[in-house]
């Protein structure tokens, strides 16, 4: 949805914003001091709850594939502008109380006035408000926008605030872990708290010494990684959020410490082992029964390095490659290696399982504003939060979209305003905040970290004619990011006149004040593109010569100000289209509608962004027909060339190139005080040397953190396939793979379907087969010319109702194949049905089945589809998968996938792409329905965007699928998120 929000009783927000300025701090009362706020959404003498006019819905979520009910409860009370699904989310994850009980909440008033309330209270407590009129304000445009979804605060404040449970505010966390056995121990128990309470936490273990050093007692140390065992069974038992998700979890290692090329291979050398169960007939996708036998799993991992090192690997002479591995207690070098060929093991590492992601230090600890306090060491398990050890932060972010005037700029004014009231309800939250232990509590309270961002930049800058991957893009959103962070930086300078700098500036003003200074040199560097980010940028300018002068008079409120964290479910709290730095997911998406049911679309953000280009109602209406049809803008009539950037997206047939995002992230990282939480997608095809490329370039353009995957690289994740023939398509093969998904061989016109009867004499077959100890037989008839045409199934006591059900299912599947059904129809729908007798079977290309039904369409698909249908379903013979496996780790890239040269239509390196976003968006102005895309019309193959998307391109997509609903999530930085439910691999 995109909502322009205007500013009632003033049409100049930048005015009213400098009269606000300059009574900051205004003694009021006696002598006391607070904030003197002025309106900005709301007006006075109306309740933002009056401007709005409110619904009762039935929430009833269920799983799409088997129709269970998840969660249900009926009569909930929202704004008739939200969404099915930012509705069913809320209710669902946070209304607290008991469902069906009388305590359980059921409207959004609920929600926000306890959320709301609380933080209103803690600043009255603590003097952040001149007058009670400022304590009114602040109440109600805190209100205002979390009703109007301009911004969210992240999950554990809804879960938490407000209620009897501890009052935890925090969704990232930073551990510390020192080389003695009580602290390792500790490092155990504070990790499962943190796992038990729904969040994620991240530690250095680079203290504790390697295996190649002696202990005190004479004996070898073991070592780091003998330690990372025993925490990734802890967070792999516990989950998260009790058993809702997988915990999230970051353990970093330096690049000098003895044991870093053990930890670098660790989790490659255990997909190595996944690779070699799976092909035995173990379940080893994610989630999956067996899954579990394998080590270090529940962790993402980083290499710490430094500018020594990265320098290193650049030198042009072998000396200069020389580097040397330091003892932990001593700091002498015991080992000398060379660094080109660790900087190879990493990135060969991260080529095969995505891990381990890399951190900068030298970078991260030059943009510190505390360390005299300690050296930032490690980061969340998302990478976004950066600090001291044993700290926490708390996250809110806005909804870019929400600042999209009418005209198609961005409304930089009351966006900066926007963040002022934001910025100061997430420093109040302190105020009042528990935390999991004592250090975490004493650090956070005396450096008062926050991390204010945003969702919707993609969507965003497709709304305003910006390719992704542009100078004008980039330039849009580093303009964007400087004044956000400027404006938060400047109202902690005001807050700290206020209610005083945080305990820890003292020692660290010259520090702080000199990032304070860095961030607005950078800005300086920024160059304009168009009309929209020069406004932006000029209003930034002023913010940053404020945030300095103000500053250097009053000091700083807080440490930390600003990340870039994935946005997931609060994402589609706000209804956002794409979640935090990320591109779109893809130009078709799919929609819940209201009492049920759903539909796929195109983005409402396509005809905005063709108007914002210069095209007419025609045009547009053309235009995004085309998309409709064919899932992307290839040929679409009367789009131009150039524009085609525009609608790049992170998956599908124009996807934004690796490089892309790595210098979308290098745009905005001089203006965040953390990092940013993104994975670099790459192409399956991708090699070692692209990733050690990827790598440099982020250490050269300033990053402080990065991470890759490429595509289809992980076993425990749902096989891709491409549905390409290698050399046998037409040349306008661009049109989609959409298309090729439905195309059928040529044949005669007719008016309705026709029965192609089998021949009195054909060919078959009989199977026997055994199925967790069930004993049957499947014979099977084809047509003379091949082509199955007939199932008989004998599985029972003849005369048995089990064998009478099972021949009516036989003569049902045997005249839908006589009609014309396709078999992949059937084999996509009866695989993966759950139910007994299931188990082992006596099939050595089928050794596990989940039901009878399971096991025969797979056994059906083995003998009559061919390999490059089976590839997309994701079923192979024993000999192929032995093949794949060959081929895949035979030499250093990737080579094609296929079993034999004739296969190359499962060649194709089975690419999928992992960088998506969320969407749920209306539909085209209009307000009818899109046309659904081409292989997409049957609602029941998809439950998700990712799914949708599958469909569309004929690639399957390396995605989970949910543990509460049964959906494909979809990528949302470094994790994963339902569109179903909104539950997370992780991050919250």
């Amino acid at each position: 949805m995109t909502e322009t929000i205007g500013v009632p009783g003033s049409a100049n927000g930048s005015n009213g914003s400098a009269k606000a300025r300059k009574s900051k701090a205004a003694a009021t009362n006696g002598g006391t001091q607070g904030l003197t706020l002025q309106r900005l959404f709301t007006t006075a003498g109306v309740h933002p709850y009056d401007e709005v006019s409110w619904q009762r819905r039935d929430v009833v979520m269920t799983n799409w594939r088997d129709g269970t009910v998840n969660f249900e409860q009926r009569g909930v009370e929202f704004p008739d502008f939200w969404s099915v699904n930012a509705t069913n989310i809320v209710t669902s994850k946070y209304f607290r109380g008991a469902v069906g009980g009388p305590t359980r909440e059921s409207s959004l008033r609920q929600l926000i006035d306890r959320v709301v309330s609380t933080y209103t209270a803690a600043g009255v407590e603590h003097g952040y408000f001149a007058t009670e009129q400022d304590t009114e304000i602040f109440e109600h445009e805190l209100t205002w926008m979390l009703l109007h979804q301009v911004f969210a605060f992240n999950s554990p404040v809804w879960f938490n605030v407000g209620t009897k449970s501890p009052q935890q505010v925090s969704a990232c966390f930073i551990l510390s872990v020192d080389d003695t056995m009580d602290s390792i121990l500790n490092w155990y128990r504070e990790e499962g708290l943190i796992f038990k309470g729904g969040s994620g936490a991240g530690l250095n273990l680079s203290r504790i010494r390697s295996s190649k050093e002696l202990l005190s007692s004479g004996g070898t140390a073991s070592g780091p990684v003998s330690f990372m065992r025993g925490a990734d069974a802890s967070a792999g038992t516990i989950k998260s959020g009790g058993a809702t998700r997988r915990a999230a979890k970051m353990v970093v290692l330096d690049v000098d410490h003895p044991d870093i090329a053990e930890f670098v291979e660790t989790k490659a050398r255990e997909e190595h082992k996944i690779r070699v169960l799976r092909d035995a007939g173990f379940d080893m996708d994610l989630g999956g029964d067996d899954i579990i036998s394998v080590q270090y799993q529940n962790a993402n991992n980083s290499v710490r390095v430094s500018d020594e090192f990265m320098r290193a690997v650049d030198a042009d002479t072998d000396e200069g490659a020389s580097f040397g591995l330091r003892a932990r207690q001593t700091g002498e070098v015991i080992e000398t290696v060379d660094a080109r060929e660790l900087f190879g093991k990493i990135t060969q590492a991260a080529w095969e399982c995505a891990d381990p992601g890399i951190q900068y230090d030298d970078t991260i600890n030059d943009w510190h504003t505390s360390p005299e306090s300690g050296r930032i060491s490690a980061s969340n398990p998302c990478s976004e939060y950066m600090h001291l050890d044993n700290s926490s932060c708390n996250l809110a972010s806005l909804n870019l979209m929400k600042f999209l005037s009418e005209d198609g700029t961005f409304d930089a004014p009351t966006f900066a305003r926007a963040v002022e009231f934001v910025i100061t309800a997430m420093d109040i939250s302190i105020c009042f905040a528990d935390f999991p232990t004592q250090p975490i509590a004493e650090t956070t309270r005396a450096y008062r970290q926050l991390g204010i961002g945003y969702a919707n930049l993609g969507a965003l800058l497709m709304a305003t004619g910006h390719a992704y991957d542009s100078e004008g893009g980039r330039s849009l959103a580093a303009a964007i990011t400087s004044l956000m962070t400027g404006v938060a930086y400047r109202r902690s300078a005001e807050l700290a006149g206020v209610v005083g700098p945080y305990e820890g500036y003292a020692r660290n003003a010259d520090a702080h004040k000199r990032v304070i200074r860095k961030h607005a040199a950078a800005n300086d560097y920024v160059r304009s593109i168009g009309g929209n980010d020069g406004a932006v940028l000029k209003l930034a300018t002023t913010v940053w010569q404020d945030t300095v002068a103000i500053g250097e008079r009053n000091g700083y409120r807080n440490a930390q100000a600003s990340v870039l964290a994935p946005t997931g479910t609060i994402g589609l709290m706000m209804d956002c289209d794409t979640t935090g730095i990320e591109p779109d997911l893809a130009l078709v998406k799919f929609k819940k509608l209201v009492g049920g049911g759903s539909m796929q679309i195109v983005n409402q953000t396509v005809p905005g962004a063709l108007k914002s280009l210069g095209y007419q109602a025609e045009s547009i209406e053309a235009i995004v027909e085309y998309i409709a049809e064919h899932g992307h803008v290839v040929d679409a009539p009367g789009l131009r060339r150039e524009h085609y950037s525009v609608f790049d997206c992170a998956m599908g047939e124009r996807s934004i190139a690796p490089m892309g995002h790595v210098r979308m992230m290098a745009a905005v990282q001089p203006f965040i005080s953390g990092a940013i939480s993104k994975t670099v997608n790459m192409p399956e095809h991708a090699t070692v040397a692209d990733v050690a490329e990827i790598y440099q370039q982020g250490w050269k353009m300033g990053l402080k953190a990065l991470a890759i995957y490429r595509d289809n690289c992980k076993v425990g994740q749902p096989l891709s396939a491409s549905n390409k023939n290698h050399g046998e398509k037409s040349a306008d093969a661009s049109v989609g793979a959409a298309a090729e998904v439905t195309a059928a061989p040529a044949a005669p016109v007719v008016t309705g379907p026709v029965r192609r009867r089998l021949p009195k004499k054909r060919p078959s077959q009989t199977v026997s087969f055994t199925v967790g100890g069930a004993e049957g037989y499947l014979t099977t008839g084809s047509y003379p010319d091949d082509g199955l045409g007939e199932v008989f199934i004998k599985l029972g006591k003849q005369g048995s109702t089990l064998a009478g059900v099972m021949d009516a299912f036989s003569i049902a599947v045997s005249v839908g194949l006589q009609y014309g059904i396709p078999l992949e129809s059937y084999v996509a729908k009866f695989t993966n049905l759950r139910f007994e007798p299931a188990g082992m079977t006596d099939d050595p290309d089928v050794r596990i089945a989940t039901s009878v039904m399971d096991y025969l369409f797979r056994r059906i698909a083995l003998d009559y589809l061919p390999v490059e249908s089976r590839a997309e379903l994701g079923i192979f013979s024993a000999e192929e998968r032995r093949a794949q496996v060959a081929t895949n780790y035979g030499s250093e890239s990737p080579a094609p996938t296929g079993v034999d040269d004739a296969d190359d239509g499962l060649v194709e390196n089975l690419r999928t792409t992992v960088d998506a976003t969320p969407v749920v968006r209306p539909a085209v102005e209009s307000g009818a329905p899109s046309a659904v895309p081409a292989g997409a019309r049957d609602a029941g193959k998809a439950g998700s965007s990712t799914e949708l998307l599958e469909l569309v391109i004929g690639k399957s997509a390396d995605a989970p699928l949910c543990f509460t609903c049964g959906t494909k999530m979809r990528p949302s930085g470094a994790c994963y998120l339902c569109e179903g439910c909104g539950s997370t691999s992780g991050c919250s």
